[in-house]
């Protein structure tokens, strides 16, 4: 996706959380984060969109000197996320993408952190939407990209007690172009290749479903498995969240 993009669906997910947390109430479970509610889930993104903003505001190269913000009052959370997201769609509008800043990634560019705030707000959006028992996929294209971008940032740090992949997955979206294959030797070592070809087992469905599966929102009974199940589930499991 291109960053004009990226940032239309910061802007409409973003608006969408903090309406689905409305709607939930603060004090509303959030199933994909045990023991967090509603209120949790704002001041996480809340505080998320504050580091990054800080970061490619002040055009940062590391985040030494970075200040945590306070934690308001429950009763202020939603207007202090509201007035924070305003600032950092402004901040991510601003920038010129290929600014150099400090990210955990190889890419240390703005672009990157447009491109990670976007995903980052849509997966928690969808959090929220289920706190309020609303159903709302990702939106198709964006659940694409984001299925590229987890495949790239977030698939290598399995905890320990997850068993190694070993074998070879091949991902299809069913409603947007996108396939991947992924391969994962005993070693550990993955590579990742935006192609279509066979795997020792394929995962298939609607991008959102992929991706909310990857980000371990739903089972993988959600989506359609052909071949190795068990490799399946591994791999799902592979992945550190935080």
């Amino acid at each position: 996706m291109d960053r004009i993009s990226l940032l239309a669906a910061l802007e409409r997910d973003g608006l969408a959380f903090a309406d689905s947390c409305t709607a939930a109430g603060l004090n509303a479970p959030v199933v994909a984060c045990p023991g967090w509610n509603v209120a949790d889930l704002v001041w996480h993104l809340g505080e998320v969109h504050h580091f990054w903003r800080s970061i490619v505001g002040g055009l940062m190269q590391s985040p030494n000197g970075y200040a945590d913000p306070k934690r308001p009052a429950d009763d202020q959370l939603v207007d202090w996320y509201g007035a924070g997201f305003t600032e950092t769609v402004q901040v991510l509008t601003d920038v010129d993408p290929a600014s150099p800043v400090w990210t955990w990634s190889d890419d240390h560019t703005a672009g990157f952190v447009v491109r990670r705030m976007a995903h980052e707000t849509a997966v928690h959006r969808w959090d929220a939407d289920q706190a309020a028992q609303r159903t709302m996929p990702v939106e198709a294209t964006l659940a694409g990209d984001g299925i590229d971008e987890f495949l790239q940032h977030f698939l290598n740090g399995g905890g320990g007690g997850v068993k190694p992949v070993a074998g070879s997955v091949h991902l299809h979206c069913g409603d947007v172009p996108g396939e991947w294959t992924v391969r994962t030797g005993n070693d550990g070592q993955v590579q990742v290749t935006r192609e279509h070809a066979k795997g020792d087992c394929a995962i298939r469905g609607t991008a959102s479903d992929i991706l909310m599966t990857l980000w371990r929102r739903q089972p993988v009974s959600v989506v359609e498995v052909i071949g190795d199940r068990d490799l399946a589930e591994r791999f799902v499991a592979q992945s550190k969240l935080e």
